[in-house]
């Protein structure tokens, strides 16, 4: 009777450990991620969730370990070709064109990925199909922020790297940016989230990044040390 194997995971951070401007911000770290599984970065501002994502982006080498992708590490050659092609990536920079109107904002990357036909959907999808035909001067900051989403489900590209996902966005906003999360997952895409804001993912992996610098204590600190009867 053979054993079967456990399936080798999607992505996996083999003993990782990262450096941004002289200072350490992972020390081996070890994470698996299979189709359909989520991890969550949190910690305070500067405490490296961006160098994280951009690492494992492939924009950033680890300083140890390794990043493996189908257990092949990312940054071979001929791997990070094919890995770049697997991701979909959202910042805090919009990348907007002013001079496009909504919906050739989300056409044109379909047209760069060979794709058609779900710029639209998704557009609807986020409360943006009315806005379709407007330049994106119009929109307010919670809007580019659905756009940005938009641009995500018409790429479909099976691993999200999501910087700060949910800033500018209303608690309607937020509700749609958790339900297409579970709806890429059940599907069997991969999530990475950077937030310091509340945003309910089931059953994600966790990974607090500690902060980079001493916080300075402050008058409200004092306070709660002092016993006051």
């Amino acid at each position: 009777m053979s054993i079967r194997r456990p399936p080798f995971p999607r992505l996996f951070l083999n003993d990782v450990s990262c450096m941004r401007n002289a200072q350490q911000v992972l020390h081996h770290v070890n994470v698996s991620l299979h189709d359909g599984g989520a991890l969550v970065l949190t910690g305070a501002n500067g405490s490296g969730k961006t160098t994280f994502l951009r690492m494992l982006a492939g924009f950033s080498r680890p300083s140890a370990g390794e990043i493996l992708w189908n257990g092949h590490n990312i940054q071979e050659s001929g791997i990070f070709h094919q890995y770049k092609l697997q991701l979909n990536w959202l910042s805090l920079k919009d990348a907007i064109t002013e001079r496009f109107t909504v919906l050739e904002n989300v056409q044109w990357f379909e047209l760069l990925e060979g794709k058609q036909g779900k710029a639209m959907p998704a557009l609807e999808l986020m409360g943006l199909g009315r806005l379709a035909k407007d330049k994106p001067r119009m929109l307010s900051m919670g809007q580019r922020k659905r756009l940005q989403l938009a641009r995500l489900l018409a790429i479909d590209r099976p691993i999200w790297l999501l910087d700060e996902p949910s800033v500018a966005l209303d608690d309607e906003g937020v509700k749609l940016l958790e339900y297409i999360i579970a709806e890429h997952r059940k599907q069997g895409g991969i999530v990475i989230v950077a937030t310091h804001l509340p945003i309910e993912i089931e059953d994600p992996m966790v990974l607090r990044l500690p902060p980079r610098f001493p916080r300075r204590i402050t008058f409200v600190d004092m306070l709660d040390r002092v016993d006051i009867n």
